[in-house]
């Protein structure tokens, strides 16, 4: 697997986004603006959530990658660079360990 895959795609879809070309579904999506956007992070949430609910693997990781596509798109429409994403997530990293405590609900009640 190549590493910069992420990078790729980013890249992809903001070239998409500065460089228009008929018939791209990534244009579509610019074009069509938030609202659609956020639908379709909304259909692919919604889609993984099943697909990993059936346990079936093959569809879990098409639908993850669809899902992180869409947010790659969502991303770039708000001039969110992948950059920050990934520097959160590093910074997350450091914090491995650091459970916090949940409450406890009681349904019953």
């Amino acid at each position: 697997m190549n590493d910069t895959v992420l990078q790729d795609l980013y890249r992809v879809v903001l070239d998409r986004k500065t460089n228009p070309q008929e018939g791209s579904y990534t244009c579509y999506l610019f074009e069509k603006g938030t609202d659609k956007i956020l639908k379709k992070v909304g259909e692919e949430c919604a889609e993984t959530i099943i697909a990993a609910k059936n346990g079936e693997q093959g569809d879990t990781v098409g639908e993850i990658s669809d899902l992180i596509y869409h947010l790659m798109v969502l991303m770039a429409h708000q001039n969110i660079p992948l950059d920050a994403v990934l520097g959160e997530l590093e910074q997350r990293s450091h914090k491995i360990g650091n459970l916090k405590t949940f409450h406890q609900v009681d349904h019953n009640t």
